[in-house]
């Protein structure tokens, strides 16, 4: 077989595979070998249904898998180690932790977060109001290494940040450039639903490093950034490194990142009507991380193809208008960073979705431009253990140096 056959049989084998599932039944797996004649490697295509795993589950099969196989190899039986917590003692946990005095102490918090006063995208009809037969598009595009390398590491560290507060700070700083024109009086909040791995071990003795399961929580974010000046943002100016802090302090300032939100929305009967009767921001954002290039191994993750099925459940309804999955790929020049961008076709022209996403990848270059700025950078309140300092009194402070703090 042809290696450059090799990318499309293994789709089309495992859209058959995928065919196969039938969660009803309890069938949450299929492994199909493509096997390519004794001088070749073969391939393993792995398919299993989301309601048993997530992105960190990928990563524990595959380093267990690869464990195994070197087991094998040696003559030996493969010894896994145990996972600590499992999967329905945590579901338990959940449960109970949804009830509780501090956790429901979170719930004004959350409201305030999903008032109404952040203005929409300007999307023809909203979320809620989808036609049935709406059909999801999608396109996916890619920063190249010259901008992706500085933008995930140096820029990160000005703020003693991480990635998913240089790429929220270009897209909140990219929806009030994209909302220019077409939302009248913008106060600058964006609101933005954020999905994070939901591994937060929120009672002592949890350890969820090994679970396999589907952890996945999603809450809501609103980055109240004000009217701000978005031709400098463009120029990589001040303005860029304001929103940045913002846009950190505020994701600090998000309890055990965003878990109780899912919590009280979806198991506790007291809160969770009204959390629900708030409705769901129009954008969603999901961060996967960083993936290696792949290895010349007995057992490597599959290197240079996506193997992502294009032809979901026509039944499955989106969960926003607008979705951005991101992540970075290590590759033979570098680090690229991919974005696919899926939205409702009856909510967006698909030139002002395009439009967004444009918007976005200027606004993470001028992230790198401004972190080329002698002043970028410097503390913020989350870094300090005065209690009541203002970002305020740290730039004050700053001045006074002569220099970042």
């Amino acid at each position: 077989m042809a290696d450059d056959a090799l990318p499309e049989l293994t789709r089309r084998h495992m859209r058959e595979a995928r065919r196969r599932l039938a969660p009803g039944d309890g069938v949450m797996l299929q492994a199909v070998w493509l096997d390519r004649g004794p001088s070749v490697r073969g391939r393993l295509a792995l398919l299993v249904h989301h309601l048993v795993v997530d992105g960190v589950s990928w990563r524990i099969l595959q380093d267990d898998l690869v464990s195994c196989w070197a087991a094998l190899s040696r003559g030996e039986r493969p010894r896994l180690e145990p996972a600590h917590t499992p999967f329905a003692h945590w579901s338990d946990v959940l449960a109970a932790e949804a009830g509780r005095g501090r956790r429901m102490a979170e719930a004004d918090a959350w409201r305030a977060m999903l008032r109404p006063d952040a203005a929409p995208l300007g999307g023809v009809c909203a979320l809620d109001r989808l036609a049935p037969e709406s059909e999801a598009c999608a396109f996916t595009v890619t920063l190249p290494p010259e901008i992706t390398g500085p933008l995930l590491t140096t820029a990160p560290s000005l703020v003693n940040g991480t990635v998913n507060d240089v790429l929220l700070t270009g897209l909140a700083l990219a929806v009030l450039d994209w909302r220019r024109g077409h939302v009248a009086d913008d106060a600058g909040a964006v609101l933005v639903d954020l999905e994070g791995h939901g591994r937060e071990e929120i009672t002592e003795g949890a350890d969820l490093s090994r679970t396999v399961g589907w952890f996945t929580s999603v809450y809501p974010v609103r980055f109240a950034l004000g009217r701000v000046d978005v031709d400098d943002a463009r120029s990589g100016g001040r303005t860029v490194g304001d929103a940045l802090r913002l846009v950190k302090e505020t994701l600090r300032a998000v309890p055990d990142h965003g878990i109780g939100h899912g919590l009280l929305r979806h198991l506790n009967s007291l809160t969770g009507p009204d959390l629900a009767a708030r409705g769901t921001p129009e954008i969603g954002f999901n961060y996967l991380g960083r993936f290696p290039m792949g290895e010349d191994a007995d057992w490597a993750a599959a290197p240079g193809h996506d193997f992502a099925l294009d032809d979901a459940d026509d039944g499955l309804p989106m969960a926003h208008a607008v979705e951005v999955n991101a992540a970075a790929h290590e590759g033979p020049d570098g680090l690229t960073l991919s974005a696919t961008w899926t939205w409702a076709d009856n909510a967006y022209p698909a030139e002002r979705v395009r439009a967004l996403a444009d918007a976005w990848f200027a606004m993470l270059t001028a992230v790198v431009e401004h972190a080329r700025r002698p002043d970028a950078g410097g503390l913020t309140p989350s870094d300090v253990s005065l209690s009541g300092i203002s970002q305020a009194d740290l730039d004050d402070f700053a001045s006074q140096l002569g220099e970042s703090l």
